[in-house]
């Protein structure tokens, strides 16, 4: 098995065999916990437009998300996991949009199976690759292209995992406590990105199932939840 990292939407376009979409602060952090807390589907959508057409058309599904990191116009929930930990999804339909997690999704079109995820659900991640076995797998980091952010780190773990590596996670979460993209979380002026968003992002194996990528209604697709044993 080859495992590959690769990052942002041209590691998404260059993905092949099981690809991994990563995006841990915070779009399928957000989706793991819509499904934990009863989502019958998750509709991924790139575009915000679409969006909107979809939830004109079926004023029942809700719309999670964000641009710019914040809630859009009309937008049920935001992209935070705080907002909808507690919140009753039993049988909803959810229509999700982002600007890099669902982007991912839209142009991973050369995958040969797409699931998405970060560290909620990696050990869930980590052994469905294990169970499929395939010859290649893409691991696709969707944050900024350092080696140091959320999703880089994510996917690395999951290749430390896959090939029997050793992980310190608790290193992980000290780094990424002081990184960049965890500032929004510590800054009282940014009411869209609270605190507890951190910690129930890095909520290590909390979910114990895998959000596959599933076509659906031409060109769209949606996010069906597999739980791994």
């Amino acid at each position: 098995m080859e495992v590959k990292i690769l990052h942002l939407i041209d590691g998404a376009k260059q993905a092949r065999g099981l690809t991994v979409i990563i995006d841990v602060f915070r779009a399928f952090s957000v989706a793991c916990y819509a499904f934990g807390n009863g989502a019958r589907k998750i509709i991924s959508v790139g575009d915000i437009d679409l969006a909107y057409k979809l939830k004109k058309e079926n004023p029942g599904y809700l719309l999670i998300g964000e641009r710019g990191g914040k809630k859009p116009k009309g937008f049920d929930y935001g992209n935070s996991p705080t907002q909808i930990e507690n919140v009753d999804f039993t049988d909803k339909t959810i229509i999700q949009t982002t600007s890099a997690g669902t982007q991912g999704i839209a142009n991973a079109t050369n995958a040969d199976e797409i699931i998405t995820g970060g560290f909620v659900n990696a050990e869930a991640i980590i052994n469905y690759i294990k169970k499929q076995n395939p010859e290649e797998v893409s691991l696709v980091a969707m944050g900024d292209v350092s080696i140091a952010d959320e999703d880089a780190l994510c996917a690395e773990y999951i290749k430390n995992a896959i090939e029997n590596k050793a992980n310190d996670f608790s290193e992980i979460v000290n780094h990424l406590r002081g990184y960049r993209s965890a500032h929004k979380f510590f800054d009282p002026a940014i009411d869209w990105a609270p605190e507890r968003d951190f910690d129930l992002c890095l909520s290590l194996d909390r979910f114990n199932f895998v959000l596959k990528v599933v076509p659906y209604n031409k060109n769209q697709v949606f996010l069906r939840k597999i739980d791994v044993v």
